[in-house]
């Protein structure tokens, strides 16, 4: 499915849904997710975190500080701060973040709609969160390096490298990541299968799965 390339451009991007769809064009903002239940969140330069409020169409301060977030609905929300620490949304505003136990240092993390979470270490690999009856833990998983990392649910999740290559999770033992294209400095997975990407020059474009 080739890529379509939308008019403008956009510094980040981030996609809950087709209906969904959220850029920073270069202002205060530094990173922005958007969920498929309409939640989106933002972080700006300074690390301070806000949420939109839909009724008010404004920007709520929330207690905190991030280097990145990730929005899987408005109660499921992760980020990673400038330590490479990974914390969940509480869903109390008075006391919103609570740190999670992971291997090591994140640089990014990506939540899904159906609450599927994925991490990148600081040494580009990558990690699932995983339940089973004996709790919650983080599974390394075999594939390229990466840098970014999105997702729209437990069969759409994407990412990015250093140089700029897309890749696709295949959940396939002989290749469980597929390189859709390269030159993407940015990508947002949505819950129903579109994928944005962002250029280097800030150009956008949309992939739609079959």
């Amino acid at each position: 499915m080739p890529w379509k390339e939308i008019p403008g451009t956009l510094a980040r991007i981030s996609a809950g849904s087709m209906t969904n769809v959220w850029g920073i064009p270069g202002c205060s903002l530094t990173d922005i997710s958007a969920a498929a239940d309409s939640a989106v969140w933002g972080i700006n330069s300074s690390g301070d975190i806000f949420r939109f409020t839909w009724d008010s169409k404004h920007w709520t301060k929330i207690p905190g500080t991030l280097k990145q977030i990730s929005a899987g609905s408005s109660k499921d929300v992760w980020g990673v701060n400038a330590a490479g620490d990974v914390f969940r949304y509480s869903g109390d505003d008075s006391n919103p973040w609570s740190q999670e136990t992971i291997p090591g240092t994140f640089i990014a993390i990506g939540a899904g709609a159906d609450g599927t979470v994925w991490g990148v270490h600081s040494d580009g690999s990558v990690y699932c969160r995983t339940h089973d009856k004996w709790g919650s833990y983080w599974v390394r998983n075999s594939g390229p390096p990466l840098a970014m990392i999105s997702v729209g649910m437990k069969t759409s999740v994407w990412g990015a490298n250093e140089a700029g290559g897309i890749f696709m999770y295949s959940a396939s033992n002989d290749s469980p990541w597929v390189q859709i294209a390269d030159g993407f400095v940015d990508i947002g997975a949505g819950v129903d299968g579109v994928v944005w990407g962002l250029s280097a020059e800030g150009k956008i474009f949309r992939w739609l799965r079959d």
